[in-house]
């Protein structure tokens, strides 16, 4: 059995599959891409880390592949659809750098509360404590954790160990899970109001992205430090220089930049910043952990067809999963469309399976459905394989339905989330096998795309609102693919469904809120 290590990896990969009889171990990791094509034609495995790229076309070189592992978490630099259609598993290993992650963090945070950098360069420099600012202690003081994932959790317990007091915003994380991790969970603005230290864990999404910038600052403690390990994108380095400049922020540590390598980023260099080049996982211990994880991963799929990890779905007969294709796609647009509708923590999921879409397997729909849902919340990667788990590891409650035929539809998916404050219902179908469309929202029945730029505006039911939002959209020069509408009664209350060829910028969305009779307006990329 071949295995190809495509890329720089610790030696702990190939000294563990070394060890399985008949395993023939070949590293390619400064091959080019014509090299790795040859080279891979008879290999069973291929093992990479973030650098070498898996593309179709090495993937269809090489006929007897059947595994590609991914040492580590991202799988960007994998064609993971051309790898799905052919059959061949693709699998990673998330949570390896938990620790490393967490650690570092809490390291910048220690850091930074004794200003450590900045007394090694005075000391270097000649000078001595009188020269150097006094720091602060971390004991007693309050921790705002902004994402309570696997690496905000550890750092939670970090925290406490050290006496802190630690509060935390997770609009995805339910009060049971808090309750558990005991932590008081907090809207993000009183948050903000009684941190003396921040730190942030969340993914970077079109919700998340700057969700610190210059309101939010201004709503801080003044003085509070910062702490950013995640992703660069979550704060505006432009409202954060500002903050510092004026002492509302009294020190940043950041791992992680909008633009990596920072370059010449004004940011950099100032006595009340610490910067590291995006070493959260980047320790012996984590390297060598993914190292021998991806491995035994192999192992065991070759030997055995055990699945561990995977990023797609192959534990199914590939004709079953054929035909499951088109629902799951539906299904996984109706997670999405969930997920940027939310307001409130999610707490219970019912998925109603009716018609024809009913006698086939439910865990691979369900699982596209809370994957499209979960992927807009978590850090680690969601897939078909464990988005079930993530979700019940969350505190989410599960329940799917099979019912008898529908009077209007061959087949449909509904899927009711019950939140802490409410509940929303979405409802999809296939005309044909190939027409998907959103056919209810709520108590709202429509025809709608799920695909694409989406606009969602709830107004009340009176002549020339829909005309008035044209002209808006219009004068914009954003052109409506598709429109549809549902109300309650005449008079009442209605809903409109805007598939756009193009995002409506924020200004756009203010000019639609002003308009008179409009109720609500939300927007969605599916």
């Amino acid at each position: 059995m071949k295995v190809v290590i495509a890329d720089s990896i610790s030696s702990r990969c190939r000294e563990t599959l070394e060890k399985e009889p008949g395993m023939v171990v070949v590293e390619g990791a400064d091959w080019p891409a014509e090299q790795l094509r040859e080279g891979m034609k008879d290999c069973l495995a291929v093992i990479v880390r973030s650098r070498t790229r898996i593309t179709r076309e090495i993937i269809e070189s090489a006929p007897h592949l059947r595994v590609i592992g991914r040492a580590g978490t991202g799988i960007d630099n994998i064609d993971v659809e051309a790898a799905t259609q052919r059959g061949i598993l693709v699998m990673n290993t998330p949570g390896e750098n938990t620790i490393s992650a967490a650690e570092h963090t809490f390291c910048l945070l220690l850091a930074l509360s004794r200003m450590l950098p900045q007394a090694a360069w005075k000391v270097a420099q000649g000078g001595w404590r009188g020269d150097i600012q006094l720091g602060v202690e971390v004991y007693g003081k309050t921790l705002g954790v902004i994402g309570l994932g696997r690496v905000g959790r550890e750092v939670v317990s970090r925290a406490k160990a050290f006496g802190m007091q630690v509060v935390g915003h997770d609009p995805f994380l339910t009060d049971k899970v808090a309750t558990r991790i005991q932590v008081p969970l907090l809207e993000l603005d009183e948050l903000l109001r009684q941190a003396d230290f921040l730190t942030l864990h969340t993914p970077l999404t079109e919700k998340t992205r700057h969700c610190l910038g210059k309101r939010e600052f201004a709503l801080c403690k003044r003085g509070v430090r910062i702490v950013n390990c995640a992703r660069g994108g979550l704060i505006d380095e432009t409202a954060l220089i500002w903050a510092l400049d004026s002492g509302q922020v009294g020190g940043a540590a950041l791992d992680v930049f909008e633009k990596e390598p920072p370059g010449k980023n004004p940011i950099l260099g100032r006595p009340d910043v610490i910067a590291t080049p995006h070493l959260g996982a980047s320790t012996r211990e984590a390297l060598d952990k993914v190292a021998v994880r991806i491995a035994e991963q192999v192992i065991r799929y070759l030997r055995e067809g055990a699945i561990e990890n995977s990023i797609n779905a192959v534990g199914m007969d590939p004709e079953i999963l054929e035909q499951l294709k088109p629902f799951r796609w539906l299904a996984e647009r109706l997670g999405r469309l969930h997920a940027q509708l939310a307001q409130e923590r999610l707490q219970e999921v019912t998925v109603e399976y009716t018609g024809g879409v009913s006698e086939y397997p439910m865990k691979p729909i369900t699982s596209a459905l809370l994957k499209g849902y979960l992927e807009h919340f978590l850090t680690e990667p969601v897939n078909d394989v464990n988005a079930v788990y993530l979700a019940e590891q969350n505190g989410i409650h599960l329940k799917e339905i099979r019912s008898r035929e529908h009077q209007d539809f061959a087949n449909l998916i509904t899927a009711t989330f019950q939140f802490s404050a409410g509940e929303r219902t979405i409802s999809g179908t296939l005309f044909g096998r190939r027409n998907p469309r959103i056919v209810r929202l709520d108590n709202y029945f429509f025809d709608a795309i799920p695909q694409g730029e989406i606009l969602i505006c709830s107004n009340d039911d009176r002549p020339g609102i829909i005309g008035r939002l044209g002209t808006i959209l219009g004068n914009r020069k954003i052109n409506i693919a598709h429109l549809s509408m549902g109300r309650d009664h005449t008079g009442g209350r209605a809903v409109a469904i805007f598939n756009l060829d193009e995002e409506v910028p924020p200004a756009g969305l203010r000019e639609i809120e002003e308009v008179e009779g409009i109720i609500r307006v939300q927007r969605a990329r599916l």
